[in-house]
């Protein structure tokens, strides 16, 4: 008898020709001390799957028991750590967590429940913090205060609704290797739900992948010995092979080839500068076609000024694409606000296609985290927009013809009259993408275009964004701090220092085949050595370090 069992367990919500099955016929044993993780796109029913572990939703056919006794409603032997943390905003970390031992413990003296509290406080590494609120407190520090919460009713089984997904990815790995340990010092069993194949890995002993259809898919038995490293995996044979196994199933069966139109693209020009300028530039520059010199960003402050970007030299042939990176304010949306034209150049110059950059300009097209559609306009309306403006020569059905070739390359070919407001953060980003590539930049400028979705659907646009581009092949610059997308996009990955004062302190010539796919990197022999190339740089730059850069690394970035 294991933990939690399911029994041909089926969730749906609503009646009749309404009901949404989200869940069906889930036959599951979770085993004691067992770390389990759940792995699926959003609306797999994930959550679902814990709430009914944790008795917050009741099944629509079938039984959930636990210890063989039917869950009738939540307990205080299944703690539960949700995606966002619900804390007491008056009370302390102490306040918040002493709630939690107050509930199971009520009959302790003053000096035992202070100990208690202290304990787990301690335990999430926020001793330094234990008068503090929850608005004094970083995203990461108030999920440990989540953490600490929930081990404090000392249950025997903990479920972890994607407690990390909101946190930075330098936040996220440390608290995952906390988790971890906790997990092996206290021997609960644990649930855990997440879209992040290297986490699933990290903790799991086994994995098991949901369907979109809401069945459970493969399980993968995770055998790798613990404690696990997260650098040293990047070296172990037998994670690569379970990485790439794990990776191509939910590939396989959550991305649908979408984009399968059949339109071809008017030949109309794009009208960007006056017409005697065009003429006079036919034929672009091709090397130094973006070139950054000496680029500074200062800010005054109360204080005296603060250089935030110092002395940023770099040059990209036309048709290349970089990738920046680097830890959190490192400066990195910064370079790329001076080069879109929407943050004044404190110092040096940047010029594209031989001119120097004054002010925005649909020649260059940005597309941000969130996206900043028209609610109350379709797909095809926000799109068509710039379109109107870049192409006034071209007729109303070549235009037309532009704005649908894209919506239908970014897999909206049935939602191309679909307003903004109804559509799903992933469809939103696809309009967004459709939008700056209709624009026929000279410069695609893509600020952590995918930071805002789930592993899974960034995965998917990824490969979007590579089919579209290859097509195009437009000079690119995307600022991200996902190690795998940015050598899967790029050429070059060009890492950035620690700010302020932030420069570049190291480029990676990506040197693998195009086009490009997740699955053939994956087995690429040289794909772990340039990844293991940026890991080692960010693990350098980590908690905010300032080594000097290299001698041979300060001579690359000023070639």
């Amino acid at each position: 008898m294991g933990a939690i069992e399911f029994k041909n367990v089926s969730k749906s919500f609503g009646d009749g020709i309404h009901a949404k099955h989200v869940l069906r016929n889930i036959d599951l044993t979770v085993e004691e001390g067992e770390f389990l993780v759940l792995l699926g796109f959003s609306g797999t029913g994930k959550t679902t799957l814990i709430n009914l572990m944790a008795g917050l939703e009741m099944p629509t056919k079938g039984e959930v028991t636990y210890k063989g006794k039917p869950v009738t409603g939540p307990g205080p032997e299944r703690g539960v750590i949700f995606q966002n943390y619900s804390l007491m905003p008056w009370l302390t970390v102490n306040g918040n967590v002493g709630l939690a031992v107050d509930t199971i413990f009520p009959g302790l003296s003053k000096k035992d429940r202070a100990e208690k509290v202290a304990h787990y406080v301690k335990m999430v590494g926020l001793g330094h913090a234990t008068g503090r609120r929850p608005a004094e407190l970083s995203g990461g520090m108030r999920q440990r205060v989540n953490v600490a919460r929930a081990l404090a009713m000392n249950p025997d089984v903990l479920l972890l609704d994607e407690p990390l997904s909101a946190l930075d990815a330098l936040t996220r790995a440390n608290l995952a290797d906390e988790i971890e340990a906790i997990w092996n010092e206290e021997k609960q069993t644990c649930v855990l739900i997440t879209n992040d194949v290297d986490e699933a890995i990290l903790l799991a002993d086994r994995i098991i992948a949901l369907n979109p259809d809401g069945t459970l898919g493969e399980q993968f038995k995770v055998s790798l010995p613990r404690p696990r490293d997260r650098t040293a995996m990047n070296h172990d044979e037998m994670f690569k092979a379970l990485r790439a196994r794990v990776t191509n199933y939910l590939m396989d069966v959550g991305i649908a080839a979408k984009a399968e139109g059949i339109r071809t693209l008017p030949n109309v020009q794009p009208n960007h500068l006056p017409s005697a300028v065009a003429d006079a530039q036919k034929g672009l520059i091709d090397e130094r076609f973006l070139t950054f010199d000496h680029l500074h960003k200062i800010y005054p402050t109360p204080k005296g000024p603060l250089t935030v970007v110092e002395d940023f030299n770099l040059k990209l042939d036309r048709g290349e694409f970089i990738s920046l990176i680097g830890h959190s304010g490192c400066g990195k949306s910064t370079v790329l606000t001076m080069v879109a034209g929407l943050n004044d150049i404190s110092k040096g110059v940047i010029k594209l296609d031989g001119y120097e950059v004054r002010g925005a300009d649909p020649e260059r097209a940005v597309v941000f985290q969130s996206p900043n559609l028209f609610p109350w306009l379709t797909a095809r309306e926000n799109v068509a927009i710039g379109v109107d403006k870049v192409y006034p020569k071209a007729s109303m059905q070549e235009r037309q013809d532009v704005v649908e070739y894209y919506l239908e390359r970014v897999g909206l070919a049935d939602a191309m009259n679909q307003p903004a407001a109804s559509m799903s953060n992933g469809m939103k980003q696809r309009v967004g993408i459709a939008r700056a590539f209709a624009l026929s930049p000279k410069l695609l400028l893509l600020d952590e275009p995918f930071g805002m979705l789930d592993s899974l659907t960034r995965w998917e646009l990824q490969e979007v964004l590579m089919e579209v581009w290859s097509r195009t092949k437009v000079t690119a610059i995307c600022v991200t701090h996902d190690v795998d997308e940015a050598i899967l996009l790029a050429d070059r990955v060009v890492m950035m220092t620690n700010g302020p004062q932030a420069t570049i302190g190291k480029i990676t010539d990506v040197k693998l085949p195009r086009p490009r796919t997740r699955k053939a990197l994956l087995e690429h022999p040289d794909y772990y050595h340039y990844r293991q190339e940026v890991l080692d740089f960010l693990e350098e730059y980590e908690h905010g370090a300032k080594p000097k850069p290299k001698p041979a690394q300060t001579k690359i970035a000023a070639e």
